[in-house]
């Protein structure tokens, strides 16, 4: 684990910890996931091609993940946490290895029957590949819970951004955002989220070609996201939502506006199968009429602007899960008719102690 993971973690529990106050009676719950996958990769280095043909480029990967999550509630406080790990080994293309940590912590106390204070943090580092990044985050948040059918969730923080490739594309900046949800009736809920980030980077600002600039700034970004969803609970589990994220940038061709349409699904089939699906479709739009950005390399793949994804499993044990799963990724962009299409097809074995 990399040491700014590693820093961050340790000062949430801190913070966490801090809060506990005199409490006494506790209740611990946690649970393990490990999974592990063989899966072959129709486009292994994630390559844009132009035109529908290109060389063949497909890879037998093995994957490994592990998931734990645990909390701990003692009277009026708790302490939330959630860790995944896990890397992908290719055998022919080996430069795309990767190993990937994620972790999540939040501490929170409770100052009556319907208002509560804490602190919340997150980290990932990614190595390996064109790829790699580390993503840190902290926030300080107020939640409004009346009863159980709303809750409200204000949060302000800081977030910083390391492209290890390309040090110009770091940044760094405070963000705020809020969270709300509201359950209609038993099964039904909505969901409604935003959050903005004014982010600074260590690069200068680019400029139009054939411009002379006056000056010579820093590039500096303004981050929105906003995103309205619906979820249904019963023999069928659904989901419905749209996201709109918008990059306002100094920087010629750093901005971007996304739109976003994604949904979910899930069954229960005869002989102890399980099926679930997820698809979405994004439009982007860049103002400039490029868009020069390294976060195009950066993108995960299931920030591609289309996606459909398939699993189907099945309980081998009270411990053991067989998975087969199918995934389609593919995006254009229209102004160099570049075109990206991957497709990843797996098995694999879910184990839970």
């Amino acid at each position: 684990m990399v040491r700014p993971l590693k820093r961050l973690l340790s000062a949430l529990v801190v913070s966490s910890l801090m809060l506990a106050g005199g409490a006494h009676a506790a209740d611990v719950e946690g649970k393990l996931r490990v999974t592990g996958r063989m899966m072959l990769d129709g486009n292994a280095p994630r390559d844009f091609t132009k035109g529908h043909t290109r060389a063949s480029t497909s890879d037998l990967v093995f994957g490994l993940l592990a998931a734990a999550e645990g909390r701990y509630t003692e009277d009026r406080w708790q302490l939330v946490g959630r860790y995944d790990g896990g890397g992908r080994k290719y055998l022919g293309f080996s430069n795309e290895d990767v190993l990937v940590q994620a972790a999540a912590l939040e501490g929170s106390l409770a100052l009556g029957s319907s208002l509560g204070v804490g602190v919340e943090g997150r980290a990932k580092d990614r190595r390996g590949g064109s790829r790699a990044y580390t993503d840190l985050a902290a926030s300080a948040f107020v939640e409004y819970a009346p009863d159980t059918r709303l809750s409200l969730r204000l949060r302000a923080g800081a977030h910083r951004f390391l492209y290890h490739r390309d040090f110009s594309a770091s940044f760094g900046g405070p963000e705020v955002g809020f969270l709300a949800r509201y359950r209609l009736v038993r099964r039904h809920a909505l969901t409604v989220s935003g959050e903005y980030g004014s982010r600074r980077y260590h690069s200068s600002v680019r400029y139009p070609p054939g411009t002379t600039p006056e000056w010579t700034g820093r590039r500096e970004d303004g981050a929105l996201m906003a995103s309205v969803g619906y979820s249904y609970k019963g023999p069928l589990a659904l989901g419905l939502s749209y996201s709109y994220q918008e990059t306002s940038s100094n920087s010629f061709g750093e901005s971007v506006q996304r739109h976003r349409l994604s949904g979910t699904a899930g069954v229960r089939l005869p002989w102890k199968l399980t099926l679930m699906a997820q698809g979405s479709l994004g439009l982007n739009r860049y103002p400039d009429g490029v868009y020069l950005s390294p976060e195009i390399i950066l993108l995960e793949d299931d920030e591609a602007q289309n996606t459909l994804s398939l699993k189907l499993a099945r309980p081998l044990s009270t411990r053991v899960d067989l998975e087969f799963s199918y995934a389609m990724y593919g995006t254009r962009l229209p102004r160099n008719d570049l075109f990206y299409f991957r497709q990843v097809a797996g098995v694999g074995l879910t184990w839970r102690p």
